[in-house]
């Protein structure tokens, strides 16, 4: 099976001094998510956790919802012509009686590291199709406080970043900001994927009660994901997209981008946070 990481020489240039010493890369390798025995979908990523992926992708996409809708997840054998197995093939098998839905969310059959969706169709499948509609009983009410510390636990608690330095961070919290699971990949999708499948597999869905915290944007897919596993809160280091904004607004997520330190901006979902509206100021 495919490792983490790799090691591969470099040729090392600093203050002019030119030096040969062997680096260490974080691995990506393509996986195949069959469905029943049929293609679905590939997508590059890190190996580790591939069943985890799967899960979380296929309740990404509205397939999955419950433990007892899956009834395996395998690797599949002779995926290369002499027979042996890459371990970049995955078959998920459903559960008696689930039904599959049409090419789920309007995504297209190949995806990359750093994909995402687009569109209006997208955005009005996504409303559509979610099991789990953003609704606290009772409601989260979040210290921004709190918020501005998790960007330093989720830095702390990334292990192959510090060998890589190539490598996105995606992780669940309390609402009260106890660390519940961390995932690395070299695609920040399949990082939220492979919380949310391992939630999935361990029963734990809907997450009504946590914060995802992702460790670059926030894009359209990321929020996607949020709520199709009824995450009411999306946190991230770097900017989100306007449509991620769009959806938080229609679906009730509460999207925070830019989290820095002590500064974020609250672009969705401002209900949530225990703001002071003495302090509030618009412009």
């Amino acid at each position: 099976m495919g490792r983490v990481t790799e090691r591969r020489k470099v040729i090392r240039i600093r203050d002019g001094a030119i030096s040969s010493r062997p680096d260490t890369l974080v691995t990506e390798e393509p996986l195949e998510i069959r469905l029943n025995g049929k293609p679905l979908a590939i997508t590059m990523r890190t190996p580790g956790d591939d069943f985890a992926l799967a899960a979380g992708f296929l309740v990404s996409e509205g397939v999955l919802a419950h433990q007892s809708d899956l009834q395996n997840i395998v690797y599949c054998a002779g995926a290369t012509a002499d027979g042996s197995n890459t371990y970049n093939v995955v078959d998920v098998k459903t559960a008696f009686g689930v039904v599959i839905p049409d090419i789920t969310l309007e995504r297209n059959v190949y995806t990359t590291s750093s994909c995402g969706l687009c569109g209006k169709a997208s955005l009005d499948a996504v409303r559509t199709t979610t099991r789990w509609p953003i609704n606290d009983t009772p409601p989260l009410h979040i210290d921004p406080d709190l918020l501005a510390s998790l960007p330093d636990r989720l830095r702390a608690a990334q292990q192959v970043f510090d060998r890589t330095g190539g490598l996105h961070a995606a992780a669940l919290f309390t609402e009260h900001g106890e660390l519940l699971d961390i995932r690395e990949d070299v695609g920040r999708h399949n990082a939220v994927d492979k919380l949310i499948g391992r939630a999935l597999q361990n029963a734990d869905l809907p997450l009504t009660r946590v914060i995802l915290l992702v460790s670059g944007r926030a894009s359209f897919e990321l929020a996607q994901k949020a709520v199709m596993a009824g995450i009411p809160v999306l946190a991230a280091v770097s900017a989100p997209s306007s449509l991620a904004v769009d959806l938080a607004a229609e679906t009730g997520l509460t999207l925070v981008g830019f989290l820095r330190g002590p500064s974020m901006n609250v672009y969705a979902g401002e209900h949530r946070l225990t703001l002071e509206t003495t302090k509030a100021t618009q412009t």
